[in-house]
């Protein structure tokens, strides 16, 4: 049987997640509070700011900066795309 949360970004009852995604106290967090749905929806948000933004996952920065991401699309005011990001 699947684990329920109450998830946090969705505000309502969803599956959770399987295992916690990030390492430490944030990735216990996003376990605990976060849920299959809203993990997805950071997943599309992730890549689209890698790739506006062409971050390298290598360099120290830009995993800096899509871990304040991450805090701010769950716990914050939201992640944003870049001004000049255009959707499809």
């Amino acid at each position: 049987m699947a684990r329920t949360i109450q998830c946090i970004k969705l505000n309502k009852e969803e599956e959770g997640l399987d295992f916690p995604p990030y390492p430490g106290e944030l990735g216990e967090k996003i376990y605990l509070q976060v849920s299959k749905p809203a993990w997805e929806m950071w997943m599309a948000q992730q890549t689209m700011l890698i790739n506006e933004n062409r971050l390298s996952m290598a360099d120290p920065a830009s995993q800096k900066f899509l871990k304040a991401e991450l805090e701010q699309f769950f716990f914050g005011e939201g992640s944003v795309p870049p001004a000049d990001f255009v959707p499809k």
